[in-house]
């Protein structure tokens, strides 16, 4: 039987927690818990999901570290192999000591564990290809708006869908890598959740890109949900005119900028079609909007993703020679607020 260590279980976790239960047995899944440790000890999860439905519960292995979820499973007499066949890392891409592909090291088998990253971001996956050479790296891009509103509680909007390809592509990646992409892929849809398999899976990382990069840090900076930034007022004169598309022109100058990186390094497609379509998503969402990560991230001090969705980018560009000043400064602003969080805690 596939088991999976589940490492990160907040709102992206949480329900793929359940979905993997449901697809191998709660035996067969470890979910590693930090702040929600005690409550997902006690209770397991619940999921309260437009599409799935509400007051879904499962009740996985419950593991404080990857080496107690190691532990529990060679200890378990009942368990015939003792290693796990995917690490599913859902925890926020933040750049932490030790990194996040330091800490799973217990739960890697050389040649055999998958790594799975669904995380946000772009040129997440070296660090994890560069320690663990021997074992199939999977990026996955989730389409998922959720929100953990109690400890091991997570509450899911109407969509649903993830993007699974190796890392490299599959036009590079050994055989044994495609067959594990394809493997978990079957997995999530045994699950019940929707998956599609990619060669490249990098494209649709670019195009989510264009909102994370773009959306998630503007947001965080003003301290407002994407609807509500479209309708503040612009600076000087009290007329009101364009005041929407001033903002919105705005957001749209940033996309193109990573619409120029995504095509610097061969994804034509990502391209001002592809911009224009996320700009009217957002133009035509009632108030209040969506509120993004880094938002939410912000208005609790807690650290954001930067780095992994906005610097990264702004690298890669640099790169390839390619001009994003207006990215840059927002990769500045940014990092500085969510410095500015790690020094007050540090201060308390």
């Amino acid at each position: 039987m596939t088991r999976v260590l589940l490492f990160g279980a907040g709102s992206l976790g949480v329900p793929y927690s359940w979905v993997l239960c449901r697809a191998i047995g709660e035996s067969n899944v470890t979910a590693v818990c930090r702040s929600n440790f005690d409550e997902a000890s006690r209770n397991g999860f619940t999921i309260h999901s437009k599409l799935w439905g509400n007051d879904l519960k499962c009740k996985p292995r419950i593991a404080k570290t990857v080496a107690d979820a190691v532990q529990q499973i060679a200890s378990d007499k009942q368990q015939q192999q003792p290693f796990f066949d995917f690490v599913v890392i859902a925890a926020k891409a933040l750049p932490t000591r030790p990194s996040t592909a330091e800490l799973i090291g217990p739960a890697v088998t050389p040649g055999r564990t998958g790594v799975v990253l669904i995380q946000n971001g772009i040129g997440i996956e070296a660090e994890y290809a560069a320690r663990y050479p021997s074992n199939p790296v999977l990026s996955a891009v989730a389409y998922f708006p959720a929100t953990q509103v109690a400890p091991g509680v997570v509450e899911h909007k109407e969509v649903e869908m993830l993007h699974v390809g190796t890392y490299p592509a599959s036009s590079s990646a050994p055989p044994e890598h495609k067959e594990a992409a394809r493997a978990f892929v079957d997995l999530v849809r045994k699950g019940g959740a929707s998956a599609e398999l990619y060669d490249d899976v990098q494209r649709p990382r670019w195009g989510k890109l264009l909102v994370n990069a773009s959306w998630n840090p503007v947001c965080a900076l003003t301290r407002s949900r994407d609807r509500q930034f479209i309708d503040s007022k612009k600076g000087g004169g009290d007329s009101g005119e364009g005041e929407g598309e001033d903002a919105l022109g705005f957001i749209r100058d940033v996309m193109l900028e990573i619409a120029a990186v995504a095509r610097a390094y061969g994804y034509a497609d990502v391209d001002e079609k592809l911009v224009d379509f996320q700009i009217n998503r957002a133009r035509v969402r009632d108030l209040p909007g969506v509120q993004p990560s880094m938002l939410t991230d912000a208005l609790e001090s807690r650290s954001m993703e930067v780095d992994a969705i906005v610097g990264n980018a702004v690298r890669l560009a640099k790169e390839k020679g390619v001009p994003v000043p207006m990215l840059t400064a927002i990769y500045y602003l940014a990092n500085g607020l969510s410095e500015s969080f790690s020094r007050a805690k540090t201060q308390n």
